[in-house]
């Protein structure tokens, strides 16, 4: 794989960051077009803007309850099955098998967040979504807003203050 780019401290973005998205980005969508990658973009970019997630990139896309490692080492790991985000938690290995799709992915995520390229957010504000052949019990309590690909986008009204 080529170097990937090095990302500048411009707004407080950190190298960390754009590989969390990137990640997140490969994992869930990575076999979709770019409109598909940009909506699971939007949906962290969303949580991370909203006070009832955490305030990091990297917090938002491994977001999740911990339990100790089983091998005794005092590692926190996260609970399988029980992330925000399906793919950090499912049991199997995070590893890129497609390592021309990671550096494209991981391009657009660092030139996203290092605002070279202007984006809109195709989700009107969804801060959930959900693959198109489930229905998870949460869906009814947000509002749809879009279905783009195998991906159906929800938003979780503001309070009330």
């Amino acid at each position: 794989m080529k170097e990937l780019l090095l990302v500048g401290l411009l707004m407080g973005v950190t190298n960390a960051e754009v590989k969390c998205l990137a990640d997140n980005m490969y994992f869930e969508a990575r076999n979709q077009g770019l409109a598909g990658l940009l909506a699971v973009m939007n949906v962290v970019m969303n949580r991370v803007s909203d006070g009832r997630y955490p305030d990091t990139i990297c917090e938002v896309t491994k977001q999740g309850p911990t339990q100790l490692s089983w091998k005794g080492t005092g590692e926190e790991i996260p609970v399988r099955n029980k992330c925000q985000f399906s793919w950090y938690c499912d049991g199997k290995p995070d590893k890129v098998t497609d390592k021309s799709s990671y550096e494209r992915i991981y391009n657009f995520s660092h030139s996203v967040l290092n605002l070279s390229t202007p984006y809109l957010d195709i989700t009107d504000g969804a801060t959930h979504y959900h693959a198109d052949y489930i229905l998870p019990a949460w869906a009814a309590a947000k509002t749809r807003t879009v279905e783009i690909e195998d991906h159906i986008f929800y938003r979780w009204e503001k309070e009330e203050k």
